[in-house]
């Protein structure tokens, strides 16, 4: 098989965020302006804005709480958008809480934050470092917080005080104690006489559920609640406290050594008895479980596509990547080994690499130059615009004057704010994927020799980080890289608009 390496972008679905201070726009810093360079920034990518979120003359000091705001997050959070494009971070929110809770929403919805004018994109492995940096500034802020709270926990405990959260199922908190709770606690004592009848975790959620039972939140049981209420040994009249902690967000909960605990006396729902039945049954269990039915993810998954369009998927009665439409298949050893094959290829090439590097870097400078050229011709059109007008307002010149005077100036004004986000969004595009491919490119020139000894999940990672597909024909493989800019922004490539200083038609 054939096989080659070129770029492409899916049609990814974006919002424009567009956030101007009322003394911003007084220095003629326009909300189109910010939205049309936004606007060619997704062009470059290849993708489509389909929503823009005004929020002109909206101090940046509170906004998640605007109705815009809101309806952005929601837009995140369903997928309507799967990344937003904004000037800079102050724009997007200048209160460093709020920041970190927008960027905590994107990271959790897998969507991007793009940052034009710090050269952030999310969707880029470069760009990817952003949301570590906040990630650590978060963990540093939460643990602040929680060393506060934990020197307080064990001294709380053993007073018997409420150490925050709810009271476990079957009891609640009264008078500041804790109490059975009349209503639940029948239903917490059927748990643990089915379990020690069924012996089934499912079997009890699923008896619980078609009984008309819920959790006190109004959800069904699942087995995994049954587990953690028939390990709890509330339920026998012993509270625990102090017994756990945080392992970090979304990291799970880790047990304290024993010494640290802090027990006390509860009334109890059932006896000690039958609780210690169910949990010898649950020890047992967990000594000899049965073989999880759950496939390890294929390093291709997602990202193996047939030339006919559909997806390619891994069947459980063959090792193969199968199109179920026109049933063309590849071994995935052998769709694994191209890959492998086309590492070498690339990443081997240092004289290549550098003069791309070089090349677009080039490139860049001559956009950057044109770019200031324009904003220093903008503001001396301005100023002479400026004169006549004063001249006018002071009757040094007559209306005829002004008018033949003024009009080319204003003519080439719009012409400059007509070309600068168009040209400012293209040097964005480049400026971020330049930052992006040569970091990928510089951690990774040794990617081909480690293959072999990387572990499944630094393979997957390798691949989620540089992949947008690979496209398996009967004869040939397209390999698509994510962080290869197209053509036409290259130095040498088949269209180099910014060059003609016109906007896009």
């Amino acid at each position: 098989m054939a096989s080659r390496i070129f770029s492409s972008h899916d049609l990814k679905q974006v919002g424009i965020w567009i956030r101007v201070s009322t003394e911003d726009q007084a220095k003629g810093d326009s909300p189109e302006h910010h939205e049309r360079r936004a606007q060619h920034y997704a062009e470059a990518k290849g993708w489509k804005v389909v929503e823009v979120y005004r929020l002109e003359a909206v101090s940046g000091k509170a906004v998640i709480d605007h109705t815009e705001a809101k309806r952005m997050l929601q837009h995140i959070k369903s997928g309507r958008i799967t990344g937003l494009i904004f000037s800079k971070l102050a724009r997007l929110a200048r209160n460093t809480k709020e920041l970190l809770e927008i960027a905590d929403v994107f990271q959790k919805c897998q969507a991007d934050l793009i940052s034009l004018q710090e050269s952030i994109d999310t969707s880029t492995p470069a760009g990817r470092f952003f949301y570590t940096m906040f990630a650590a500034m978060a963990t540093w802020e939460r643990e602040e917080i929680a060393d506060r709270v934990a020197a307080s926990v064990p001294i709380r405990a053993k007073l018997g005080k409420p150490l925050g959260g709810a009271a476990p199922f079957g009891y609640m908190w009264h008078d500041r104690k804790l109490v059975v709770d009349s209503n639940e606690a029948p239903i917490r004592k059927l748990l643990h006489e089915l379990f020690a009848e069924h012996k089934r975790k499912k079997t009890v959620a699923r008896l619980l559920n078609e009984s008309g039972y819920r959790t006190r939140n109004g959800a069904r049981f699942s087995d995994t609640t049954v587990d953690r209420l028939l390990r709890d040994p509330t339920a026998k009249g012993v509270r625990r406290a102090n017994y756990t902690k945080s392992n970090g967000t979304g990291k799970g909960w880790s047990i304290k050594p024993k010494e640290e605990w802090v027990l006390s006396e509860v009334e109890p729902i059932i006896s000690e008895e039958l609780w210690q039945e169910c949990n010898q049954i649950l020890a047992a269990q967990k000594q000899n479980p049965r073989r999880s039915s759950k496939k390890p993810v294929q390093l291709f998954a997602g990202f193996a596509f047939c030339i006919c369009g559909n997806k390619m998927y891994v069947p459980s009665n063959t090792p193969k990547y199968v199109c179920f439409k026109c049933k063309n298949k590849i071994p995935t050893g052998d769709l694994e080994g191209v890959f492998h094959e086309q590492l070498k290829n690339f990443f081997l090439s240092p004289d290549d690499v550098r003069k791309c590097l070089s090349e677009v870097d080039q490139n860049m400078k001559r956009k950057e130059e044109t770019v200031a050229s324009l904003i220093k011709e903008q503001t001396k059109v301005r100023k002479e615009m400026d004169v006549l007008f004063r001249l006018y307002a002071r009757d040094k010149i007559s209306a005829d004057g002004f008018a033949s005077r003024n009009r080319p100036l204003e003519e080439r004004l719009n012409q400059i704010d007509d070309q600068l986000p168009y040209l400012q969004g293209e040097l964005d595009y480049l400026k971020i994927q330049y930052l992006s491919r040569d970091q990928i490119l510089t951690e990774a020139r040794d990617i081909y020799s480690r293959w072999p000894e990387l572990q499944r999940n630094e393979k997957r990672s390798i691949i989620e980080h540089t992949l947008d597909r690979i496209v398996i024909g009967k004869d040939d493989i397209d390999i698509e890289l994510s962080y290869i800019p197209s053509s036409k922004f290259m130095p040498n490539g088949q269209q180099n608009v910014t060059d003609s200083l016109q906007p896009p038609t």
